[in-house]
C-alpha cells in the first residue's frame, strides 16, 4: 500500500494502560479518548424519534387512548432533547414513505427511538402493525395491507450508538370472532394471541407493552398503563437506560395488578447510556471510557445490576465485569471480571467473548493463553461480532499471535468487517480495493465504503477525507463526489477535486449542519 494511506488496524483495548497495538498507519482511525465524563461537554448528542399512534382504523376496531399516548411520548422526548417526528393516524403508503425518511435522518443520530401505539398483530410468526387505512378483513391479509417490525427495526438500524423500538400494541386481537382466534401460517407456527417475540440484531432493544403471545391494556384513564410508565421513567435523572426499562416493567406490573408485563428483546450494547440527569455526559465518551463509566452508576442501581446479574442477565454482567477492569477504582478486581465474563460467554453474548478474548491475550485477571484468546476471537467471530472479525483480520493480515501471515483470508475478513458496518473496516477495505488489492471489487466500491464509514460518525474519517483525500485514487473520488450527489450532499462538478463545496458536502454527509 502507499505510505501515505492507512493500512489495518486492530480495534481500540479495553483500557490505555494494556494498550499494546502495532501502529501500522500514520493514523489510527478510532476516534480520539474525549476526557472523562466531568470533562465532557453537557450535551453533544444527536437524538432522533419517530412516534405514530392510530386510533380510527377503517375496518378494524378503534382504539381510545392511542393518539393521546403518542403525544405524551412525544412531549416527553423532546423534553429529553429527541428531535421528535410525530404523526397520527396514517396509511400505508404514508407509514412507509415516513419509515423511508427516518431511516435515512436515522443514519446520523447517536440515538433513534421509534415508539408506535395502535393494533398489532403477529401472523406466522412476524408481527405487523396495522395502519389506519388497513383493508384486511383476516389475518391471511394482514401481510400485504401492514408495516412488518421488521420495517420498523430496519428504520433504527443504522442509528449510531442506541437502537429503540416501543411497541404499544397488542392491546387486543382485532380479527377475535365471538371468542375464537384465527391461527395463520407464513412460514412457521403462529401464537394464538398477542404479539410473537421478535429477534433484533444485537445492539437494538425492543419493548414490548407485554410478553408475546398476551395483550395490553389500553387503560381507564387517558393514556395506557405502559405509556405512563415510559413517559415517567426515562425522564427519571441519572437512570441508566436497561435499568430504566426494567423499572418500567416493575411499574406497569404494580399499576395492573400484575395482568400486564411489560417485556423487553434484543440487547443494548456493553456501553452504559443515559438520557437524563448530569451522567449524560457519559454518553459522548469514546467506548472505552464509556465502559469505565460503569463505575459511576449510583449504590442502588449497582445493587439492581447485581439482582439481575445473579438471574443470568447478560447485560448486567458485562457491566459489573467493566466496573472490575477499572483500574482506577477500589473494586478493581480482573480476576472476577474473567468469571462475570465467562458466565456471559457461556450464554453465547459475542460481546462477552470478545472481551475475554483480549484478557487471555495480555494475561489480565488469568494466566497468559494465546491459544484460549484465539478460539474466542474466532467464537466472537462465528457470531458476527465485528470488532472480533476486523481483529482476525488484522492478525491474518500483518501476522500475529502464532497467526500465519495470509492475506487472502484477511481479505475476507475485513470484507466481512466493513460489511457489518465496522467504521474502521469500512475505511480500511475502502483503502485495499483503492489500492487495487481486492479482486471482484472496484472503486465504485471503495467510494461506497467511504461514504457508509462517514456515515456511522468516525470523526477522523472526516478529517482525513477532508484533508488528504489525495491518499486517494481521482476515480475514487468523482465516485465518492458522485455519492454525495445522489443524496443531495452536494451538487458541484464531479471532478475528484476536494474543495471547500466538496469538504462541505462530507461535513453534510457526516451529519454536521451549516
Amino acid at each position: 500500500m502507499r505510505g501515505t494511506k492507512l493500512q489495518p488496524v486492530r480495534s481500540q483495548w479495553l483500557f490505555a494502560a494494556w494498550l499494546t497495538l502495532l501502529v501500522l498507519c500514520i493514523l489510527q482511525l478510532p476516534g480520539a479518548v474525549r476526557g472523562t465524563a466531568a470533562e465532557a461537554e453537557p450535551f453533544n448528542e444527536k437524538r432522533l424519534a419517530l412516534v405514530v399512534g392510530i386510533s380510527d382504523y377503517l375496518t378494524v376496531p378503534d382504539l381510545e387512548n392511542t393518539v393521546r399516548d403518542g403525544a405524551l411520548i412525544a412531549d416527553t422526548l423532546r423534553s429529553l432533547r429527541f428531535d421528535v417526528i410525530e404523526e397520527y393516524n396514517l396509511g400505508l403508503n404514508g407509514f412507509r414513505a415516513l419509515l423511508d425518511r427516518f431511516e435515512f435522518e436515522a443514519e446520523t443520530a447517536d440515538v433513534a427511538i421509534v415508539y408506535f401505539a395502535g393494533h398489532g398483530v403477529e401472523v406466522g410468526g412476524q408481527n405487523f402493525l396495522i395502519p389506519a387505512d388497513s383493508t384486511a378483513a383476516s389475518r391471511k391479509e394482514v401481510a400485504q395491507t401492514s408495516v412488518s417490525l421488521q420495517d420498523i427495526l430496519g428504520a433504527v438500524d443504522k442509528a449510531r450508538q442506541l437502537r429503540i423500538v416501543i411497541l404499544d400494541s397488542c392491546r387486543n386481537d382485532p380479527f377475535a370472532r365471538d371468542g375464537s382466534l384465527e391461527i395463520v401460517t407464513l412460514d412457521q407456527p403462529a401464537t394464538v394471541n398477542g404479539l410473537a417475540p421478535p429477534s433484533p440484531e444485537r445492539g437494538t432493544l425492543v419493548a414490548f407493552a407485554a410478553k408475546d403471545g398476551a395483550t395490553a391494556l389500553d387503560g381507564d384513564g387517558r393514556n395506557s398503563p405502559f405509556a405512563l410508565a415510559i413517559s415517567e421513567t426515562l425522564k427519571s435523572s441519572d437512570l441508566e437506560i436497561g435499568l430504566a426499562f426494567r423499572q418500567v416493567r416493575d411499574t406497569v406490573l404494580k399499576a395492573t395488578n400484575n395482568f400486564q408485563e411489560p417485556h423487553t428483546y434484543g440487547s443494548l450494547s456493553g456501553e452504559p447510556y443515559f438520557l437524563a440527569g448530569r451522567k449524560q455526559a457519559i454518553n459522548t465518551l469514546e467506548a472505552k471510557e464509556r465502559k469505565n463509566a460503569w463505575s459511576e452508576l449510583e449504590v442502588d442501581q449497582e445493587k439492581q445490576l447485581a439482582v439481575l446479574a445473579g438471574k443470568g442477565d447478560i447485560r448486567a454482567l458485562k457491566g459489573l465485569a467493566y466496573m472490575r477492569l477499572n483500574p482506577n477504582e477500589e473494586r478493581y478486581d480482573p480476576a472476577a471480571a474473567v468469571a462475570l465474563l465467562q458466565k456471559a460467554a457461556d450464554e453465547g453474548d459475542p460481546e462477552a467473548m470478545f472481551e475475554l478474548a483480549r484478557l487471555y491475550e495480555q494475561g489480565i485477571g488469568v494466566d497468559q493463553d494465546i491459544e484460549r484468546a484465539l478460539k474466542l476471537f474466532h467464537l466472537s467471530a462465528d457470531k458476527d461480532f465485528a470488532d472480533a472479525i476486523n481483529d482476525l483480520g488484522f492478525l491474518h493480515f500483518q501476522g500475529g499471535l502464532g497467526v500465519p501471515r495470509d492475506p487472502n483470508k484477511a481479505m475476507a475478513y475485513f470484507a466481512r468487517a466493513a460489511d457489518l458496518r465496522h467504521p474502521e473496516a469500512m475505511f480500511n477495505f475502502a483503502a485495499l480495493i483503492d489500492d487495487g488489492t481486492v479482486e471482484g471489487r472496484d472503486l465504485d466500491d471503495a467510494a461506497a465504503y467511504l461514504y457508509q464509514s462517514l456515515r456511522t460518525g468516525n470523526e477522523q474519517v472526516l478529517d482525513l477525507l477532508s484533508e488528504r483525500p489525495t491518499m486517494f485514487k481521482q476515480g475514487t473520488r468523482r465516485a465518492l463526489q458522485k455519492k454525495l450527489t445522489e443524496r443531495a450532499f452536494y451538487d458541484g462538478a464531479i471532478d475528484g477535486q476536494f474543495g471547500p463545496q466538496t469538504q462541505r458536502g462530507l461535513r453534510r454527509a457526516y451529519g454536521i449542519s451549516e
